[in-house]
């Protein structure tokens, strides 16, 4: 799952030499910043949510959203062991295991043996589930495509690197071991 990555490099690089450049907030002007930063994210959160549900019902009626986005990950990296994707999710084991069990139970994907290990098993998405992954992902683009069509091209890499870092660092902060609010509530 560690190679699983959407962006092209040369995207992260851009917007590591863009956050370089750009200036940097101090005082007032700073917490304006994160305060803007913090509703932005909630609208842009509560949108992509909508759009997702609406996406996860034409893949199929059943599918509730962990399943999905199982489904959206395992359609960028199958074949895959249960413990790779629980890590990646950042979900237990057990999580993984009844949200794999939907998923095969609705016929998208399926148990394959692994070729390295005769003791574990991965899971790939079926023919059947692969079309539906297949078709959702291209309305998705030609969402973004109506979506973005008056920017240009190079604003929409902008945004792609800029999210790509956005990813990485929520990615990292996942991992440490606890956060303010987590200390403040005891």
């Amino acid at each position: 799952m560690s190679g699983y990555t959407r962006v092209d490099p040369r995207l992260r690089a851009q917007g590591k030499r863009a956050m370089a450049e750009a200036p940097v907030l101090t005082g007032a002007g700073k917490d304006e910043a994160y305060h803007a930063l913090e509703h932005e994210l909630g609208v842009l959160l509560r949108r992509a949510r909508a759009l997702s549900t609406g996406m996860m019902r034409e893949v199929h009626p059943d599918l509730d959203p962990g399943a999905y986005g199982l489904l959206v990950g395992l359609h960028g990296c199958a074949p895959a062991r249960p413990s790779d994707l629980a890590e990646y999710f950042g979900v237990g084991k057990a999580t993984m295991s009844r949200q794999l069990k939907v998923l095969e139970g609705l016929g998208l994907i399926e148990r394959r043996p692994d070729p390295d290990d005769r003791r574990a098993h991965r899971f790939d998405l079926t023919t059947e589930g692969r079309c539906r992954m297949d078709a959702v992902s291209a309305a998705r683009q030609q969402r973004f495509h109506q979506l973005l069509a008056a920017w240009p091209q190079e604003d929409v890499r902008v945004l792609a690197t800029m999210l790509s870092r956005f990813n990485v660092l929520t990615e990292n902060a996942a991992k440490a071991p606890r956060s303010r609010a987590a200390d403040a509530c005891g």
